[in-house]
């Protein structure tokens, strides 16, 4: 079976990274921490029709799979585009104006998370999308009442903690919230991808530009295993995120292969993006972690999407319970 690209999908590649390096270039950055409804960047989003990407062509949508819409959330995060991609993509068809994107909407999967309850983009949000053990309700942003605001790990990402959680509007059953939950886990995982790649190309790219002992630092056998390293953890991870969303795609495959397939790249992404972004800082040395850089802000967010649909130890977990006990 050929898993490379097709033609098609490496231009719709081509054409969202060429979109985001005009829209969210990275000296643009510090000051995306409000990019929502009513903000240039947002409407484009809208405009280019991001959050149809999954919707059927007769309803206006442009009737991608997950194939390529993992492709399109790579890029996404490569370049480290703000605001509440996820939910906005998931309840999209659920949402009056996700997909348009004239409303955000932000979310809190309940069936995993006993509380306090963090509240991401609640600044921005329209509607927040609540993912309990028996369905899916998604609640006004004027019924969440009084939230507080918390210090961000990812400063593009702004957070409140929500002391309750509110009454909502069912939109969905328990299986709609399940598959939303591996859907989820899909593009977090293509984001953290996009997020190991793009820390590999400025690590790349600041080996071969900076000099030491009139030399760049490419150069130096140690620096050159970092490189390989985080080429190696950055291709595992697509493939298998990749895989996954083939999975997803697929019409004949078990539930359960399909949440297992999605959960496996999430560990393995996850992994590449932190650590990534961790070595992207060490081959730059401590400017690494200044404002004035991109790699501090590529560990912050993969720090953030670590949490988002499950973490790397929760579905470690759910993988190693498919496996059974071994036989004597």
């Amino acid at each position: 079976m050929d898993f490379r690209l097709t033609d098609d999908q490496l231009e719709l590649q081509a054409g969202i990274d060429q979109f985001c390096a005009g829209v969210f270039p990275p000296e643009a950055l510090p000051a995306m921490e409000h990019v929502g409804p009513g903000s240039d960047a947002w409407a484009a989003l809208g405009d280019l029709g991001l959050f149809k990407l999954r919707a059927p062509e007769a309803d206006g949508g442009l009737g991608l799979g997950w194939v390529e819409t993992a492709v399109v959330y790579e890029v996404l995060g490569r370049h480290l585009v703000p605001g509440p991609l996820l939910w906005t993509q998931l309840l999209a068809e659920l949402v009056p104006g996700a997909a348009d994107g004239t409303c955000a909407v932000t979310g809190l999967d309940l069936a995993s998370d006993p509380g306090p309850w963090l509240v991401e983009h609640f600044d921005l949000a329209g509607a927040l999308a609540l993912l309990g053990p028996d369905g899916v309700a998604v609640a006004d942003a004027a019924a969440w009442g009084e939230v507080e605001p918390v210090e961000p790990l990812d400063p593009l990402t702004p957070v409140a903690r929500l002391p309750v959680v509110p009454g909502g509007t069912a939109v969905g059953d328990a299986r709609t919230a399940s598959t939303m939950r591996v859907q989820g886990t899909l593009l977090s995982a293509a984001l953290l991808v996009g997020i190991a790649d793009r820390a590999l190309t400025l690590a790349r790219t600041h080996a071969l530009e900076r000099e030491q002992f009139d030399r760049p630092i490419g150069a130096f056998q140690a620096v050159q295993h970092l490189l390989a390293d985080m080429y190696v953890r950055m291709m595992l991870a697509r493939s298998g995120t990749y895989g996954a969303a083939a999975v997803l795609d697929a019409s004949d495959v078990e539930p359960g292969a399909v949440a297992t397939a999605v959960a496996s790249a999430k560990v393995v992404s996850g992994d590449a993006a932190m650590a990534n972004a961790r070595a992207c800082i060490q081959v730059h040395g401590g400017m690494g972690f200044t404002w004035e850089m991109m790699p501090h802000y590529l560990l912050k967010r993969a720090w953030v999407l670590e949490h988002s649909f499950g973490t790397t130890d929760r579905h470690t977990e759910a993988i190693a319970a498919t496996l059974g006990s071994p036989k004597s």
